[in-house]
């Protein structure tokens, strides 16, 4: 870096550009200078209303780079008041890519990919008297527009930590800066010291800041001045991110509350963490946690300090019981350290705390530890660590999150030692016992064998020490660079970590009142090193400090801190003791002189106990053993041997008789530990004995065998037990009072390969590499029983329900043993390699072995002697990597899995027979990978699914279909190693899967980028892991057996309770973080409670005064700046289209191809919503339509002018919503909508224009009064807010789009003046918006406490209007002030004449009168001024959803279908102040004018003003014209309420017919598109229709199938039924004239097809091909068979839900009709909720020899098949399944209709289409004219007349 050197220490960004010339910067917008006031210099001013229009941008080009490397970059600046500011760093990382890093005021979230960050930047206000009662109290964590008091700042981003932090990636240098307005600007500089803007020059220089200690004052020309006398942090603000030990919200950039002592310069080159309250992580800053400090005062600063590191992780103990003492852990990762140069000695890490009760190691990221550099020797590290948190890591943001979180709680482990056997303590209390267990510590109650962990090593522990009241715990762990924990062991949390460099770590031992910690290991060059360190204020938060350290070449195996001197250390090894002593900082050591026993190989070393602290040291005595069975008594004051004993082997003097051992001359037993208390010593020996002597040696009073050597001793505090733990894996304690020895672990000295689980009485069974298989009980984790062989074992297998288990063995022999009679039951020596795979079949009544050498043999399981079935060579792939489980059986026994017979093919064979069913080769399913792809695992799914997962040797899963081979989806990258095993649950909702040390659960549904969970503590990779059989806990082997509990919420609770449970929030304190988890049984069989799910931040109150307001005073309430953010999508015009999609697009279409890629299906996962609010109990309140169809938001419509269909004709109204119908009888507009179409009809000519802009139902409509202008609303398509459309009447164009409400719109209006306009949301949202008419910007919004249902202006007064809900009436009042509006409310109760009512419609009568009506059929009068309601009548007997008011006439529409017009006349006369009940009291009289009953329920009208004539449209589908002169009514529209099943035209073209789901058959004329005659069937559904071949009108005749099985034919010119038919008895699916007229062929739902004759109804003929499957088409065609070896002059087809297709050649008058083809087209089996796409086909018109089939399969396409060359001759891909289709004669045009509702119209030579997305439903049919020159597509009650101008 030494061309790098300039940049130190400092560079001055604008200097080193000269920014003011701009030629190598950029500006942009309204960018000024001007001189500050404050800081009296020159300052940049970046203004405008758009941030991301006004910018400083440095360098000026993005080819060019500042090449900045310093590792801090500061930005000088102060944020405008009440303004957005953003602001841009490009930095470099050593990779290569460019990672952009963003912070805003604007940002309400921290988000995070690969190469982006963004924080959310909180600006603080000054502290000037307002402060002490706003800042201080305001609310953390809200991110806005800067205050008024904003101060200036300067920001310090620690860009190397940060990068490191978040994207594990590493700084190079920072590329470019990009500041956007809003903001003031004085420099920016980047450097690698840390500067402190709050010392000054000389400070610096009084408190020895200098720039090699990488510390430092800001300079002179970049600091703020600061007047004599004033504190810089009272003027200024100083932030630093990422900082450590703030308690301030997670990944924002703000000030914190830091005490002034905990922020000295010396620890920012030193970095601590302070202690820090447990919090909960809210949803969007789950996976990263920051903390942020602002440095608020001057800071004294030390000298000469230590610098402590701080990247090294942090992970806390967690427990099985729930106590408040007991934490959980961190799940941090370590980070890469920097050691290029001395002023950056070190990587910060931000600590990450965590507050959650999982025992596990949780980590989102794949790589769960990097490995570090080295670093200098004399470089130590120490820090105090917080209260652990619970962390989800994550580099990518995840689409959808699995819970519970954690999903997996480690409950319990099998196993002790793993570095060593010589670690176990016992605590103060003698109740618990702490010992090693690989990587994980464990602490165990003796009393229960209930364990708790402390977790945070990641490699085995080789050490443990205790303080004297056994408070502080340390342990070290081996490897190249071993790492040492201190931990509060009452509470559970790590209080300190540092590293020695030192691998080997032997021996810690603390000194008894823990202020002295001393260890011993070996340093790079293999000697031995000791390390003293200070710990007296780590439990306060303080430093670790090293006091001593030595090298030297004397072998030292342990060694101990005197427990009467925190100075003085004794040490034993080969061939020397030695006492240690620590003074003025050095550390020195002088031998005990052994004389003629100096070569001799010392094992332990203690002190004898019991003796006063005070006690003379000329009477300390120090005990040693050695390996050939001394023991040494050493006068610690003479440093010489007091006496020394030998323990002998026992004499053998008489058979069967053993002497007492004594210390004579002989060979000596080896003595591995020695523990002495007050009044004995123990002593453990390498002959497996435990023995316990007085403190003379006289004789042994007691002792205990074990079964191998005992490796290690220890006496409890209070003498009462010895602790024992044996070289071969168990730990025991004798009661020396009751001479009783209790195991408390037996474990594995090896490996685990592989364990099976009896489920039955929860017993387990493990093999190992020691050796041994062994059963253990689950619960009580004791060792039932021990198999011992000269073999190894390899796998095992437990029968399904019998006390049975069987064993391979690397020999290849199986043996199969009971367990009640502890008797071998069969031993099979067909194999002759290792067992690889060992299963029982769930039945239990058949057994499987495997070995490497690719046998597979099959036993009756059935029989106690388990004989061989069958055995078949080479089905497997050879080799052992595939143990333990290279078999898998399916959960109904039918199938059995392996690989084989090589590593590329994994084979489904019959259980029962092992006949192969089915063969997948895995190495072809990935062509683009340069590799062949083998698998490694096979599991089956349960057997609902039909799915065989597949893991690969690219680290790939595979979902393969079991009946067809078919793959179905596939994950990657699943692990960063290989996956060795996996595993799927019962329910088939979780996947589980294990690779190198990680254990990750998945959704079994996932797709890529879907969330998983992974949970780290293995030290060696995992061999297994699976599910228990009771599906409440996970078993994973490898170096231990680890016991987890499985969190996962059953499903009948999850879905009864999915409101009340998405809402629980962790109720959590400081003192406890172990998450609630009693209440459903856990895998111990103890119950628990349904894991809480984690939840985001309870959401914003809106609170609002409406509801507090009576009818009292009125209740003012401003919304213009309720929120901090006017919600930008108010108003925005239509702009030019930016698809990137070219303006002409083509399909793939393939020629004869054979077969086509294979795509991945995904399954879409299920999100659970809250708690939704509950719909109001009236049908004024708009719902839309239950929908499952979503829009493909791909598809884009043509471009004006282009389009290859025009839309014709919309018939049909949208009886679903409400108040979408418009008219305006001055000016002639009349508009409706339907579906997504808004139809603007000229009623004087017919014709219809339309305007499309919505993609979804639309609710409502509103018109001007000048009638220029339309609103619409409509729903927001895939969750969006909803979309109103401001339309310009005159040229057909959309003007402006509003997106505002979340929920759907339930009324719009308009001012009298048209100067405002209001918007209503339906009862999700109930929210009242008011807008300018003329910019459409919002100026006001109210959201109110219940649902709203109706709103209207004063016809009079354009500052009023109303608004009527389910909470009652609001009185609006708008106020204006200059540019502002307020809309001010009050709410007014229903009157309690009228009881319990929700207000469902409204409308002003004169200037002073309000009508509003009920849900129960009252209309209420009310005063406007007052608010008071003056009288009420009933008016229906039912709910009145329509109100319209003009003169003295009152029009009410209701439910029941009564239109009523009132005379209200007399209101006249009411008087304000009075109150009149219906009328009585004073005689005022409302009298029913006329009345007519309608078709339907009233849902809108418009009348004239004076209400003679109107329009009315009703939930029929129905849009009526009204005089109420002549009593007349006229029906303008006519649509279908119900779906409509099928639609089709006459020959002639002169009439169309449509059928529906009411069973209605309506015959329509064209082009007036008038309805001519309409059939109704009662109680039936009509699902098809079809016309005879006759033209003649006379003789035209409509057929129509219905649900009973009857067909109906009906003749045109008499509008009568002319016969009905009964050819089937179940529903009629389709139905079709022959070519000829002369028959009728329908089918049904079995798959029947009747042939009919039309002139007699008798069936002719029944076709059972295709019986069992529903047929979806039949098309008959005019064409001689000749050609294809068959008489017949007409074709005809059938396609069925199977994917078949029979194609028939017929002569009806000869009764001829023979089969031509059958067509089947294969498919993977379907997962999908609903049903599979509708197999269809038709013939070709312009070659009707070819038949045109799409339908579900192995891909979406459309499949022309030759008739004559029996051959698929041409495929069209298509994105989506279709749902229906139509070939057009004219121009080889097809039309596609799909799910997500597009309509595709598509040129079948060369697949050029276009988009149409004029539905908001899915496509059901599609049909063309005769002629080809008409289309019509239907979508549910929508029918769209398209006119076809061709592509």
């Amino acid at each position: 870096m030494a061309s790098k050197g300039w940049q130190h220490p400092y560079v001055n960004i604008f200097k080193h550009v000269k920014v003011e010339d701009w030629k190598r910067s950029a500006k942009q917008g309204e960018v000024s200078t001007h001189t500050d006031k404050r800081l009296k210099c020159s300052v940049f001013r970046i203004r405008g209303p758009v941030p991301a229009n006004s910018y400083i941008l440095v360098p000026k080009n993005s080819s060019q780079s500042l090449g900045l490397v310093g590792r801090y970059f500061y930005l000088l600046f102060r944020p405008a008041p009440g303004k957005y500011f953003v602001a841009h760093l490009d930095v470099s990382v050593e990779e290569g890519q460019v990672v952009r890093i963003s912070f805003s005021n604007m940002f309400k979230e921290f988000k995070s990919t690969a190469t982006s960050l963004q924080f959310p930047f909180l600006c603080g206000a000054a502290k000037d008297p307002l402060y002490e009662s706003t800042a201080k109290s305001a609310r953390h964590g809200v991110v806005g527009p800067a205050p008024a008091s904003v101060r200036w700042t300067c920001l310090m981003l620690d860009l190397q930590c940060t990068l490191s932090a978040y994207l594990n990636r590493c700084h190079s240098q920072l590329k470019s800066v990009k500041l956007c307005a809003n903001m003031e600007v004085k420099n920016m500089l980047t450097s690698d010291l840390l500067l402190d803007p709050g010392v000054s020059f000389s400070d610096a220089k009084r408190m020895g800041l200098a720039s090699s200690k990488g510390t430092g004052p800001m300079p002179r020309d970049m600091s703020y001045p600061v007047p004599k006398g004033v504190s810089w942090h009272d003027l200024y603000d100083y932030i630093r991110f990422p900082s450590e030990g703030a308690k301030l919200p997670f990944d924002s950039i703000q000030k914190g509350n830091l005490e002034p002592e905990a922020n000295c310069v010396s620890d920012q080159r030193s970095p601590t963490r302070a202690e820090s309250s447990c919090v909960n992580l809210s949803q969007p800053v789950q996976d990263r946690v920051s903390h942020i400090q602002r440095v608020t005062s001057p800071k004294p600063l030390l000298r000469n300090r230590t610098p402590v590191v701080t990247d090294l992780p942090d992970l806390g103990v967690v427990s099985t019981q729930q106590s408040a003492d007991w934490l959980s852990h961190n799940r941090d990762q370590h980070q890469q350290e920097s050691t290029s140069s001395s002023s950056r000695p070190f990587t910060c890490r931000p600590p990450w705390d965590t507050d959650d009760g999982g025992v596990h190691v949780h980590v989102h990221t794949e790589d769960g530890f990097s490995e570090r550099e080295e670093e200098s020797e004399e470089e130590f590290v120490c820090t105090p660590v917080p209260h652990p948190v619970h962390l989800s890591l994550s580099k990518e943001p995840r689409q959808e999150k699995l819970l519970p979180d954690p999903i997996l709680r480690l409950d319990r482990i099998i196993g002790f030692g793993g570095a060593t056997t010589k670690c176990a303590l016992w605590s103060k209390s003698g109740d618990a016992v702490v010992y090693p267990c690989h990587a994980i510590i464990v602490s165990m109650t003796i009393s229960s064998n209930q364990q708790r962990f402390f977790i945070g090593h990641t490699d085995k522990v080789s050490a443990l020490a205790f303080n004297g009241n056994t408070t502080l715990l340390a342990s070290a762990q081996t490897g190249n660079h071993s790492v040492v924990r201190v931990w509060n062991y009452h509470r559970g949390n790590c209080l300190a970590m540092f590293r020695i460099h030192a691998h080997s770590l032997s021996s810690l031992s603390f000194s008894y009142g823990g202020g002295v910690l001393c260890g011993v290991g070996k340093d790079s060059h293999s000697k031995t090193m000791v390390v003293v360190w200070n710990t007296s204020n780590v439990s306060k938060g303080g430093e670790v400090t090293i006091l001593a350290k030595a090298h030297t070449d004397v072998d030292v195996l342990t060694m101990k801190v005197a427990f009467f001197d925190d100075t003085r250390m004794v040490s034993c090894g080969r061939d020397n003791i030695r006492l240690w002593r620590v003074r003025n900082g050095t550390l020195r050591s002088c031998p005990v002189n052994l004389g003629e026993y100096h070569s001799m190989d010392f094992t332990d070393v203690t002190f004898e106990e019991g003796n006063s602290s005070n006690q003379h040291l000329d009477e300390r005595t120090l005990f040693a053993s050695s390996r050939s069975g001394y023991i040494f008594e050493i006068d610690y004051s003479r440093v010489g041997i007091r006496n020394v004993r030998r323990l002998l082997p026992a004499q053998q003097q008489h058979a069967n008789r053993r002497e007492k051992l004594t210390f004579n001359t002989g060979p000596g037993i080896a003595i591995n530990s020695i523990s002495v208390s007050s009044s004995f010593c123990s002593t453990g020996s390498e002959d497996g004995f435990l023995r316990l002597w007085p403190l003379d040696f006289s004789t042994i009073f007691l002792e205990a065998e074990h079964e191998g050597p005992v490796s290690l001793v220890s006496v409890s505090s209070d003498g009462l037990r010895v602790l024992a733990a044996s070289s071969t894996g168990s730990l025991g304690f004798l009661d020396v009072s009751s001479r009783g020895y209790n195991t408390l672990m037996r474990s594995h000295t090896d490996a685990v390969l592989g364990f099976s689980v009896d489920g039955v009485r929860r017993h387990l069974t493990t093999a190992s590499s020691d050796g041994t298989v062994r059963i253990w009980n689950m619960d009580s984790l004791h060792q039932l029983y021990d198999f011992v062989s000269e073999d190894g074992p390899s796998s095992v297998a437990f029968h399904p329900s019998e006390q049975v288990f069987s064993c391979g063995f690397s020999s290849g022999i199986v043996r199969v043993f009971d367990i009640s009679s502890a008797k071998m039951l069969a031993e099979h020596k067909q194999h002759r390699g290792e067992v690889v795979g060992l299963a029982f079949s769930p039945d239990g009544e058949f057994m499987y072995s495997a070995d490497s050498q690719g046998s597979l043999a099959l036993y009756n399981a059935s029989e106690e002697n388990h004989n061989v079935i069958r055995v078949v060579c080479n089905a497997l792939a050879r080799g052992t990597e595939r143990a333990p489980d290279a078999l898998t059986v399916s959960s109904d026994s039918r199938c059995l899995a392996f690989i084989g017979p090589s590593e590329y093919i994994v084979t489904i064979a019959d259980s029962q027979s092992l006949d192969e069913l089915l063969h997948v080769d895995v190495s072809i399913l990935d062509v683009q990978s340069p590799r062949l792809d083998s698998a490694l695992r096979v599991c089956f799914a349960p057997a609902s699914t039909e799915h065989l997962l597949v893991a690969t040797s690219a680290n790939k899963i595979l979902w393969v279909s079991t009946k067809t081979g078919r793959l179905l989806r596939e994950v990657s990258k699943v692990h960063k190693h290989q996956c060795s095993s996996l595993a799927v649950s019962e329910d088939s909702r979780f996947l589980l899967t294990a690779g190198h040390n990680a254990v990750k659960v998945w959704d079994y549904n996932t797709q890529l980028d879907v969330s998983s969970q992974m949970f780290i503590g293995h030290s060696q990779p995992i061999r297994q892991v699976s599910f228990t059989p009771d599906q409440l806990g996970v078993v994973s082997v490898g170096d231990a057996i680890f016991l987890w509990d499985f969190l996962a919420h059953p499903v009948e609770p999850l879905i009864k309770d999915s409101r009340s449970s998405l809402r629980l929030n962790y109720i959590s304190t400081p003192k406890s973080a172990q998450p609630d988890v009693s209440g459903v049984q856990l895998s111990n069989g103890m119950p628990r409670q349904t894991a809480p799910l984690p939840s985001s931040p309870p959401s914003r109150l809106d609170i609002s005064t409406l509801d507090q307001v009576e009818q009292g005073a009125l209740g003012s309430l401003s919304i213009c700046d309720d929120t901090p953010t006017i919600p930008t999508a108010a108003a925005t015009g239509p702009g030019p289209s930016s698809d990137p999609r070219p303006a002409v697009s083509f399909l793939q279409v393939t020629e004869l191809v054979d077969t086509s890629p294979l795509n991945t299906s995904h399954m879409n996962t299920v999100e659970l919503k809250g708690k939704k609010p509950v719909r109001p109990d009236c049908y004024r309140h708009f719902i839309p339509r239950f929908k499952t169809s979503t829009l493909d938001q791909a598809a884009v419509a043509p471009q004006p002018g282009e389009e290859g269909i025009k839309l014709k004709a919309v018939i049909g109204y949208n009886g679903n919503g409400r108040g979408n119908m418009v008219w305006s009888p001055d000016q002639g507009l009349f508009a409706y909508s339907c579906g997504c179409v808004v139809v603007v009809e000229y009623l004087h000519t017919g014709s219809q224009r339309h305007l499309q802009g919505h993609s979804e139902e639309i609710s409502c409509l509103a018109v001007t009064n000048d009638a220029t202008t339309v609103a619409s609303a409509a729903g927001g398509s895939n969750g969006s807010k909803s979309l109103i459309c401001i339309w310009d009447v005159q040229n057909g164009t959309c003007r402006n789009t509003i997106s505002y409400h979340g929920g759907a719109v339930q009324t719009l209006a308009f001012s009298r003046d048209d100067r405002f306009f209001l918007s209503a949301g339906d009862f999700s949202d109930p929210e009242v918006a008011l807008w300018s008419s003329s910019t459409f910007e919002l100026l006001s919004s109210v959201r109110v406490s219940g649902p709203i249902h109706d709103a209207a202006f004063s016809p009079s007064t354009a500052s009023q209007l109303a608004c009527v809900g389910s909470q009652g009436a609001y009185f609006c009042l708008i106020h204006t002030h200059g540019s502002d509006v307020d809309l001010k409310v009050q709410k007014v109760k229903a009157p309690v004449e009228v009881g319990d009512v929700e207000l469902t419609a409204l409308c002003y009568h004169m200037d002073s009168f309000l009508f509003t009506a009920t849900n129960r059929g009252h209309v209420c009068i009310w005063d406007v001024n007052t608010q008071r309601c003056l009288m009420t009548w009933e008016a229906d007997q039912e709910e009145i959803g329509v109100l319209q008011c003009r003169g003295n006439r009152l029009l009410t529409g209701s439910n029941t279908r009564w239109l009523r017009l009132w005379e209200v006349d007399a209101l006249q006369d009411v008087k304000p102040q009075e109150k009149y009940c219906d009328g009585e009291d004073s005689g005022i009289m409302v009298v029913l004018e006329q009345e007519i009953m309608l078709d339907g329920t009233t849902i809108s009208a418009a009348f004239d003003n004076t209400m003679d004539m109107g329009i009315v449209g009703t939930t029929a589908g129905t849009i009526w014209y009204i005089n109420w002169s002549d009593s007349s009514s006229i029906r303008l529209v006519s649509g279908h309420k119900a779906k409509v099943n099928d639609v089709g035209f006459s020959a002639d073209e002169r009439h169309f017919a449509t059928c529906s789901e009411d069973g209605s058959v309506r015959v329509w004329s064209v082009p007036g598109n008038e309805l001519v005659v309409q059939f109704q069937v009662l109680s039936q559904a009509c699902g098809c229709v079809c016309w005879s071949p006759s033209s003649s009108k006379e003789s035209a005749c409509v057929a129509a199938g219905y649900s009973d099985g009857t067909l109906r034919i009906f003749r045109l010119s008499s509008s009568e039924m002319e016969m009905k038919l009964h050819p089937h008895q179940v529903a009629v699916t389709a139905m079709q004239y022959s070519a000829h007229g002369h028959v009728i062929l329908s089918a049904g739902k079995n798959g029947l097809i009747a042939v009919s004759s039309p002139v007699n109804g008798a069936t002719i003929r029944v076709v059972k091909d295709h019986k069992g499957a529903p047929i979806t088409t039949i098309q008959c065609v005019n064409e001689q068979c000749k050609n294809f070896g068959l008489e017949g002059n007409e074709m005809w087809l059938a396609a069925s839900a199977d994917r078949r297709v029979s194609v028939w050649a017929a002569d009806w008058l000869k009764d001829k009709c023979e089969l031509l083809d059958w067509l089947t087209f294969p498919a993977p089996a379907y997962f999908g909720d609903d049903r599979p796409p509708p197999s269809l086909a038709a013939f070709c018109p312009a070659d009707p020899s070819l038949v045109v089939y799409t339908g579900y399969g192995v891909e979406k396409e459309l499949s022309f098949y030759s008739l004559a060359k029996k051959q698929i001759m041409k495929k069209i891909a298509l994105p989506d399944w279709a749902t229906c289709f139509s070939l057009s004669c004219k121009s080889q045009l097809i039309a596609v209709g799909s799910k997500e509702r597009v309509l595709k119209l598509i040129k079948s030579t060369s697949g050029r289409f276009q988009d149409f997305l004029q539905h908001s439903d899915s496509l059901q049919t599609c049909r063309f004219s005769p002629s080809g020159t008409l289309l019509f597509t239907l979508a549910y009650n929508e029918i769209l007349l398209w006119e076809v101008q061709g592509l």
